[in-house]
């Protein structure tokens, strides 16, 4: 049984999958100017925190899991498999929380705190991700730009 956290925690998966699928592939490369991560690595860069969380709360969720290296650029179906496996892997988590101690191990105070954090952070970095493709002359198309705001269909 999925608990409304975990359910939210999987409407932010898709959000990202949804943005990905939106993002021509010749576009990965597209950064802020120079400054930061271009838009592969923004979403390595998910990815990856989220492996550093199952490495530590939960050793077990993480062991079928690679890191991506933002370096050389891969392709959006690297970024897709790899956002899939790690966010069934924190579904997982926070569903084991949900249902026990509603705590994650390193994180306090509890798993509504630490998912409401993971969904902040990478909100943020998906807006870098928009940002990086608008000052590169990809901006998303208008449909998917209003459709990763709506949550009730993703």
């Amino acid at each position: 049984m999925s608990h409304d956290l975990t359910d939210a925690w999987n409407i932010n998966n898709r959000i990202h999958l949804y943005l990905l699928e939106g993002i021509p592939e010749t576009s990965l490369t597209a950064d802020m100017g120079g400054k930061g991560r271009n838009v592969f690595a923004l979403f390595a860069h998910f990815h990856n925190v989220r492996l550093m969380w199952l490495k530590a709360a939960a050793p077990d969720l993480f062991a079928d899991l690679s890191k991506i290296e933002p370096k050389p650029i891969g392709t959006k179906a690297d970024i897709s498999e790899a956002l899939i496996a790690s966010g069934q892997a924190i579904a997982e988590l926070v569903e084991r929380s949900v249902t026990g101690d509603q705590k994650i191990k390193g994180f306090k105070p509890n798993v509504t705190a630490f998912t409401a954090y993971l969904i902040s952070h990478e909100s943020h970095h998906r807006g870098q991700v928009e940002w990086a493709l608008r000052l590169s002359g990809v901006p998303l198309d208008d449909k998917v730009s209003f459709g990763l705001w709506e949550w009730g269909t993703r």
